[in-house]
């Protein structure tokens, strides 16, 4: 079975981990205390935003996969989408962090593909 830590958890670390680099973070929406599944949406000064999902990989790890890039022409259709993923997923929780280099805060790297 997989050992997780609870999802409350990690995100009150990510947002701390965030702040303490000198950058912004803010839980969007609150999903499931403990199995909850996030979404991490990444971005510089509030634009070029970027949403992670963990995906199951071929070997069994879960790592971060780019889920969604804000479209600059369409700004609307990225909050549109996340907004339709919490609908779908009352245990989703949406955290947006703000700062350079974001994805370093992504913690067993990104999935390549």
């Amino acid at each position: 079975m997989d050992q997780r830590l609870p999802a409350h958890l990690e995100v009150s670390g990510l947002v701390r981990q965030v702040q303490a680099a000198g950058g912004f973070a803010m839980v969007l929406a609150k999903g499931e205390r403990d199995a909850g599944t996030l979404l991490i949406i990444c971005c510089e000064n509030g634009t070029k935003l970027r949403a992670y999902e963990r995906m199951p990989q071929s070997d069994g790890s879960r790592k971060w996969t780019l889920a969604k890039c804000e479209d600059p022409e369409n700004r609307r259709e990225f909050s549109d989408w996340y907004g339709r993923r919490q609908q779908q997923d009352s245990d989703l929780w949406i955290v947006e962090i703000d700062v350079a280099n974001a994805e370093r805060f992504l913690d067993g790297g990104i999935a390549q593909g």
